[in-house]
């Protein structure tokens, strides 16, 4: 019989998106529905209330479907009243259920306006989302009823449709209350009390999923044709003007096709429910707070009437927002834990960017999310779970083993825009040669909806078959929130033994991980980091909150040095409780959207406020604890929070004989151009303001390449085909702009001041001198729109690759562009410094705040050298449209640096200058580190700290940065009667790796493999002295 598929399809088409749909619902009868706006100040809406400050219902006015509500980030409560009509007796067949429309539109759930239920009483019911509004109703006919509905006005920052319209990236003065209109942004839709026919809904969802899957087949096989005879035939049963009374018999005819099975091999996919929120993104985290509420709410409804519904949930802070939040509906949730139908998973305190923070901000990511869930759950999760991160350091792996996690999750290298990862299960080595066991879904998201498309994509994409046919899927509405649904649930039961499907069945990521360990013995390795081609700009974009972190990591570890020394020496009162606050704090806005700058304006001026604030409380710890440590007096002490002697003064002690530094001998030379010479370095700087000599005195070598000039500005045009603040397109290298004008002086106390004005924009620099160091403090008033800002350093170096700082050691990448992977990394990620090298020489360029470098290999008069440039500032225009406006200060040193070591060195002294005090006493250091048999210790000190279980003994976390096998001792200036190995959570080994060892001298002998990072706790049984407490 001949047939016309494309007749058929639009027949299909009609009935799915007109009769069906119109017929599911039986009756509607409308509700009585009134509106309070909560009230806001000038130029802003009104902040969230809690439920308890809701006024009664005379406060409320009456509201039609039509009316205006909702300026931008206000809040509306809506009063809810209505009557099951007395004809509406539930049965078999029939449900009576609510729908309530707050005007939602076509953008994503997540990404409008949204709404939470709650009874009378405060109970939450259910969160209100575009493609789930229904609300479910225990009430028999004739029964009155009431609720509230907390609607959230959130401006639509996606375009409206996905970021897919020609404007999707348009500026807008959305991002923030202070600039957004006082206009309404949504018009009321409908709400009413419907009466569900459930057989239409169902047969709705079956011809939904088999059109969807015949979409999917070769236009030659057997099975599509079998599925469009099949709908052919149940439209035939179907009549449009009794859908209800004819969909039995066209659900018979769909019979056998959903009843025939899936082929024995086919691939198998294990669906767990999921929500990816963002902590702040399009949204302020306070609005986050919300949207978890709004999530967990549509969980644990839908778990109450789905038996099979489980629930994979990341981010230990978003579960401490719900319990602050709602406790009632946390006590919930922890009930579905504690069944093990919602699954928490990370173990981390938010699915923070891994490129940027510190090594000690991972590890205390980790350490702050695993005491939460074990604290609130009485479990530790074993899957590292970032799905949205841009890109993966090579530290990660270590981290994530050390913190008790087996395996990896994460989907996000699908965005590369070169290359694609040659697998979907592997096992990723790190810097240091730990693997872990890791997954992409094939299906190229985490918030996958169960259509028929993804399963079959899931299927073509998928690059492991041959091992272990098994990927995992998630599946619910996120980034903004919402979780799966019930119509998810339905189309991932009808695919569950579906011939032309894969097989599927519901299930954690645990039970996933578990399956694949078993049955994949001798999964491929991918070494090294896992560089995301996509979002370059982010190392750049938002420098204050950029800068902000930086310094409070660093202020975060003296802190902690300096308490520590002083509860143990003068029984100090350790600060616990706040130290976890900050710490929760800046680890928060180490979010992916946060620190990398692709947040709203309003995420950002919360976040530098935050920083500025926490840099307070931290600054006035470490005084005190100095103060307590060197006592009352009046002798000049200069302490060293560094893990290197600084200026005489040891690492992590102090001295009260601190050599003045001297400055350099100056000289203006005759052809205009100031020469600094100092006990190391012979440095020319041009009447322009450019390095046009660095000669290392000791060498005789000049790092600047004839005819060069370092310190040299360039300005780019920076305007990506899309993401603004995320992308930067190769194409900005087409048009540098060198800044040469400018006007170099010298002043009085021997260093340089550069001048330069450029577009709407000033530069000033300062330059100077001190033994082998350059150091340039930068100071911009920035004012460009869609720029970029690098300092380039090209250096007389022949180098193939260079060293970039990370994580607890550092990462070589190749200069070149040989293949298409190595040219892809057109910019990448380094923390305090990188350095070039030769055999016997090289150069360091170390930053206080910089994250994203650009190296290249250039020819120079026949020769090679190598140039180094900073990224200092960008200026997208969204989501923030005044990124980056406004006063900024960076400061670079350039040093001749022979290894990696020297780099170490000179960054951490940037990053940790002398503190100078006054007291009576010149601290000693707690703890310190030496090499064994006289070879230099590369084992750094990273943490020195109480322990996090207030037993008072001392944890001390070192990691080896050379690369290199190390025996090091590390020394105690205090009673320790055990020294045992621990996990990142502090947690003792029960099988040590041996990094401990007996050492004669009296010291801890410690053995590092190259990368290694080791956790010590030196059990301190005497610490426990009364003390000023500062909780």
């Amino acid at each position: 019989m001949y047939m016309q598929v494309s007749s058929v399809l639009a027949r299909v088409d009609r009935w799915l998106g007109e009769y069906l749909t119109d017929a599911v619902v039986v009756e509607t009868a409308p509700l009585v529905v009134a509106a309070w706006t909560v009230p806001g100040v000038v130029g802003a809406a009104g902040e969230p209330i809690p439920f308890g400050d809701v006024p009664d219902p005379t406060a409320f006015m009456p509201v039609d479907p039509g009316s205006e509500w909702g300026r931008a980030w206000g809040t509306t409560w809506f009063h809810v009243n209505g009557q099951v009509p007395a004809g509406w007796a539930a049965d078999d067949r029939h449900r009576v259920e609510l729908s309530l429309d707050l005007g939602f539109n076509s953008a994503k759930p997540g990404f409008q306006c949204e709404g939470l239920v709650r009874t009378p009483s405060g109970q939450a019911v259910k969160g209100l989302e575009p493609r789930n509004h229904h609300v479910p109703i225990e009430a028999a006919p004739g029964d009155a009823f009431t609720f509230l509905v907390e609607g959230a006005s959130n401006p639509d920052l996606s375009g409206g449709n996905d970021f897919k319209g020609a404007h999707a990236y348009a500026p807008t003065s959305l991002g923030d209350p202070k600039s957004a209109p006082d206009t309404p942004l949504y018009r009321l839709g409908r709400f009413e009390i419907r009466l569900i026919d459930s057989v239409v809904e169902r047969l709705l969802r079956e011809m939904t999923v088999l059109h969807g899957l015949a979409l999917e087949l070769g236009e030659n096989e057997p099975r599509r044709a079998a599925l469009l005879a099949g709908l052919d035939g149940a439209l035939d049963e179907l009549d449009p003007g009794d859908p209800a009374a004819s969909a039995p018999a066209a659900r018979a005819v769909l019979a056998p096709l959903l009843a025939s099975p899936a082929a024995a091999s086919a691939h198998r996919i294990v669906a767990t429910g999921h929500a990816h929120i963002d902590s702040a993104w399009l949204w302020p985290a306070r609005e986050t707070v919300r949207k978890v509420t709004r999530t967990f709410a549509n969980v644990v409804d839908l778990m109450d009437r789905d038996p099979d519904a489980v629930f994979t949930s990341s981010s230990a802070q978003h579960f401490a927002w719900l319990k602050r939040q709602d406790p009632e509906l946390y006590a919930r949730v922890r009930r579905r834990v504690a069944e093990r139908r919602i699954v928490p998973v990370g173990n981390m305190w938010v699915e923070s960017d891994v490129n940027m923070p510190s090594g000690e901000s991972l590890a205390r990511q980790l350490s702050q999310g695993t005491r939460f869930f074990e604290r609130e759950f009485g479990a530790r999760s074993d899957i590292g779970w970032l799905p949205d991160s841009f890109g993966y350091p090579g530290a990660l792996p270590q981290l994530l083993r050390k913190a008790g996690l087996r395996w990896f999750f994460t989907q996000k290298m699908c965005w590369n825009d070169a290359n694609a990862m040659p697998h979907h299960t592997f096992l990723w080595e790190g810097i240091d040669g730990t693997r872990i066991l890791t997954h992409f879904p094939p299906n190229n998201t985490y918030s996958g909806d169960m259509r028929p498309t993804e399963f079959a994509r899931s299927v073509r994409n998928f690059k492991d078959h041959a091992g272990a046919s098994l990927s995992l899927m998630p599946f619910g509405y996120g980034d903004g929130g919402g979780g799966p649904t019930r119509e998810m649930m339905c189309d991932a039961r009808l695919q569950a033994d579906l011939e032309g499907s894969p097989r599927v069945r519901f299930g954690t990521a645990r039970d996933f991980f578990g399956t694949v360990e078993r049955e994949y013995v001798n999964p491929p390795v991918w070494s090294g980091e896992m560089y995301l081609e996509f979002h370059r700009g982010i190392y750049t974009s938002q420098a204050r909150t950029k800068r902000g972190n930086r310094r409070n990591e660093q202020l975060l570890f003296e802190a902690e040095l300096w308490l520590t020394s002083a509860a143990v020496r003068v029984g100090m009162q350790y600060p616990y409780d706040e130290l976890d606050e900050l710490w929760q704090e800046v680890l928060l806005l180490q979010f992916h959207d946060i620190l990398p700058g692709t947040a709203i304006a309003w995420v950002h001026r919360e976040a530098e406020a935050s920083h500025k604030r926490i840099t307070g409380r931290l600054e006035a710890l470490i005084a005190d604890a100095l103060q307590a440590l060197a006592g009352e007096g009046t002798r000049r002490v200069a302490v060293n929070p560094a893990p290197f002697p600084v200026s005489g003064a040891p690492a992590f002690g102090g001295t009260a004989d601190v050599p003045d530094r001297a400055a350099a001998d100056p000289r203006e030379l005759a052809g205009g151009g100031i020469e600094l010479t100092s006990s190391a370095l012979r440095v020319e700087v041009s009447a322009t303001g450019l390095l046009t000599h660095v000669i290392d005195l000791a060498s005789g070598r000049d790092l600047v390449p004839p005819g060069q000039a370092a310190n040299l500005p360039q300005l780019h045009v920076d305007a990506p085909a899309k993401w603004d603040a995320w992308d930067l397109d190769r194409s900005y290298r087409a048009n540098a702009v060198d800044l040469v004008d400018g006007t170099a002086t010298l002043r009085e106390d021997g260093s340089v001041r550069i001048e330069r004005v450029f577009g709407h924009s000033r530069l000033t620099q300062i330059i100077t001198v001190v033994d082998d160091a350059v150091c340039i403090h930068t100071e911009i008033d920035w004012h460009e729109r869609r720029r970029m800002l690098k300092l380039a350093f090209p250096l007389d170096i022949h180098a193939h690759d260079a060293a970039y700082e990370t994580q607890f050691g550092y990462v070589r990448r190749p200069l070149h562009a040989n293949t298409s992977w190595d040219a892809a990394r057109y910019e990448v990620c380094a923390h305090r410094w990188v350095h070039v090298g030769e055999p016997g020489f090289g150069a360091a360029v170390v930053n206080d705040g910089v994250y994203g470098h650009d190296l290249t290999r250039d020819s120079v008069d026949g020769r090679v050298v190598t140039t180094v440039r900073q990224s200092l500032l960008r200026a997208p225009t969204f989501p923030d449209p005044g990124a980056d406006q406004g006063r900024h200060t960076f400061t670079t040193v350039l040093v001749p640096a022979v290894t990696t070591e020297d780099a170490l060195r000179a960054g951490a002294k940037l990053a940790a200058p002398l503190r100078h005090i006054t007291g009576a006493d010149v601290p000693a250091p707690l703890v310190s580190v030496s090499g064994a048999a006289g070879v230099p210790a590369s084992a750094v000190v990273s943490a020195v700290k109480l322990a996090d279980d207030r037993s008072g003994d001392v944890i001390v976390r070192v990691y080896e940065s050379r690369g290199a096998r190390t025996r090091a001792r590390l020394h105690a200036d205090f009673a320790v009667t055990d020294v045992r190995e621990c996990d990142l959570v502090e947690t003792p080994l029960t099988d040590e790796t041996g990094a401990v060892v007996p050492d004669a001298s009296g010291g801890i002998g410690i053995v590092l493999h190259p990368f290694e990072v080791l956790t010590l706790r030196l059990v301190n049984r005497h610490h426990g002295a009364p003390g000023r407490d500062h909780t």
